[in-house]
């Protein structure tokens, strides 16, 4: 502890390195967690398009998958940005809005979920 320096000063820089540190984590973890999602979306659209053509019915679930995957891209695109971006406004600015495109993603999956099944077994 130096003598000079105020305490609230010492504490504010070493949790401003700390949430930085946490930051980049979290923007890591939107890259990988998005960009697994697009791929699962991906799969499951590939299932859904064979039940569609065993059973002759068309759902509306592929659409949504689609969407899905789209925003999950979006998500992990803008995450990476963040990661590759030096300005700390831009950063922090680019993952809030890739952290809320998760979170909307990842309500949608639950929602497409609920609905696949509900068509499937409804038919």
């Amino acid at each position: 502890m130096n003598p000079g320096v105020p305490i609230s000063t010492e504490c504010t820089s070493s949790e401003s390195d700390e949430r930085k540190r946490l930051d980049d984590d979290i923007c890591v973890h939107i890259f990988t967690a998005s960009a697994a999602m697009v791929g699962v979306c991906l799969t499951v659209i590939g299932i859904i398009r064979v039940v569609i053509s065993l059973r002759k019915s068309d759902l509306f679930a592929d659409d949504l998958l689609a969407i899905n995957a789209m925003i999950y891209l979006l998500s992990c695109l803008l995450s990476y940005w963040a990661l590759r971006t030096r300005s700390v406004s831009r950063n922090h600015r680019l993952e809030r809005v890739a952290d809320t495109l998760f979170l909307v993603a990842l309500t949608l999956t639950a929602i497409n979920c609920a609905y696949i099944t509900w068509a499937i077994s409804a038919s």
